[in-house]
């Protein structure tokens, strides 16, 4: 039998915590569920582990740390992340997890929009549109077509989860897995489930400010480390523009006249114009580095599953 670990990240999470251990309990009770509190103000770590569960404790602030923190120290075959709200259903983690028994995906995403739940449940809109703005760029960028790329409800393999590098400290956790996932080849399988808004006098961690930060953050870190050419290319593109709207007028007259008096805007012209010859060949190099660098994990990677099997 396969050893199975319920991975549940918490920050004050004290009013659903007991919930969401005893449901999971009942569908998997062969299960080891793993707290880990986050610097948690209230009772969540003792309530948890009252409850019978594993409780640890992460110092660093943000679900991210807290990933990195159970992916390294967590031994399984293979874990189920979950998050401590009581958003998602537990009743669906044997249609979650059973992709990866059958050894047909490495990672499952349990997929809250294909029926419509989320967009009902989850109260906030400008949310809702942000998850839309990265979902698009990403399927468009890796030519996919996920339907959820951010949620909170996964089950993978001892394979992804010992041999993913996180980065991430917040938030971003999940965007990041998925373009792990996407970038490396992962075989990546998403289950349909429902969801359900938090509880009365349950609060999200998230707001409107941040989420949109985050959101425009995440979609300048995806241009920029997973395709650097496309990126430094549109921005090469960009200067070339802003050069020859500066420069336009300075050449017109010089061809006109033979003389240059617009100085300024000549000097300015050709510093865009050197920017935008600079960022291509940034684009071409750093093509070049990414390109090796999925090589070497490649060979790392077949090295890795080598010295697993001995």
């Amino acid at each position: 039998m396969k050893n199975i670990a319920v991975l549940i990240p918490c920050y004050n999470e004290e009013l659903t915590i007991a919930k969401v251990i005893s449901d999971f309990r009942k569908e998997l009770p062969e299960a080891i569920i793993y707290v880990y509190d986050n610097n948690s103000t209230d009772n969540t770590a003792l309530i948890a582990k009252e409850n019978g569960a594993v409780v640890k404790f992460e110092t660093r602030q943000g679900k991210g740390n807290v990933i990195k923190s159970m992916f390294r120290n967590i031994d399984a075959d293979i874990y189920v992340m979950i998050d401590g709200d009581d958003t998602y259903p537990a009743e669906f983690v044997h249609k979650i997890i059973q992709p990866i028994i059958d050894d047909e995906a490495d990672i499952v995403i349990g997929d809250r929009h294909s029926n419509g739940t989320y967009k009902d449940e989850n109260k906030r809109p400008l949310h809702n549109f942000g998850n839309n703005l990265v979902k698009n760029l990403i399927n468009k960028l890796f030519v996919a077509d996920l339907k959820d790329i951010m949620s909170g409800y996964r089950a993978f393999n001892k394979k992804f989860v010992k041999n993913i590098a996180i980065n991430s400290g917040g938030f971003e956790i999940e965007t990041e897995m998925t373009l792990h996932t996407l970038d490396k080849k992962f075989l990546l399988k998403e289950i349909p489930i429902e969801y359900r808004d938090r509880p009365e006098g349950s609060f999200s961690k998230l707001n409107t400010f941040s989420d949109g930060i985050r959101v425009l953050k995440t979609i300048f870190w995806v241009f920029k480390d997973y395709k650097p050419l496309t990126f430094f290319t549109l921005l090469s593109f960009v200067f070339f523009l802003l050069s020859l709207i500066v420069g336009l007028p300075t050449i017109m007259e010089f061809i006109n006249t033979s003389y240059v008096t617009k100085v300024p805007s000549a000097i300015l012209s050709v510093g865009l114009m050197l920017i935008s010859i600079l960022s291509l060949f940034s684009g071409f190099i750093l093509d070049t580095i990414v390109k090796q660098h999925r090589e070497s994990y490649e060979l790392n990677f077949i090295r890795w599953i080598e010295s697993s099997r001995k």
